[in-house]
């Protein structure tokens, strides 16, 4: 019957841990262009006309160890609200706050990075 339990809270509850985090100077990708091999290998170089051009696709970041992280739709909302302020053609790093849930942030800030 313990086992059956502790079983039952890890499937009912671990799921939705989430928990506040936040990521300094890293990539920002559309998730259109984040499978692409060229991109992955050199996100700095990814313009940022493209990242406008594929805003309906959604962003997310590519963290230190690689690993790309969906930003969710507040988070999409704030990237291209900043996209469209800078004047940078490339080399796009963004400072974001939120709170991970999964392979998603749910965004609570996002600013693009000096």
């Amino acid at each position: 019957m313990r086992k059956l339990v502790g079983a039952l809270i890890i499937t009912v509850f671990l799921p939705s841990l989430a928990f506040a985090a936040s990521w300094e100077k890293v990539a920002l990708i559309d998730t259109m262009c984040a499978q692409k091999e060229k991109v992955k290998g050199n996100p700095d170089g990814h313009p940022t006309s493209c990242l406008l051009k594929c805003a309906d696709n959604g962003y997310g970041i590519q963290a230190s160890d690689g690993k790309f992280i969906k930003l969710d739709a507040e988070g999409n909302k704030l990237a291209v609200a900043e996209l469209k302020k800078t004047a940078k053609k490339d080399h796009i790093r963004v400072d974001v706050n939120g709170e991970q849930k999964g392979d998603v942030i749910a965004v609570s800030s996002l600013k693009i990075a000096d």
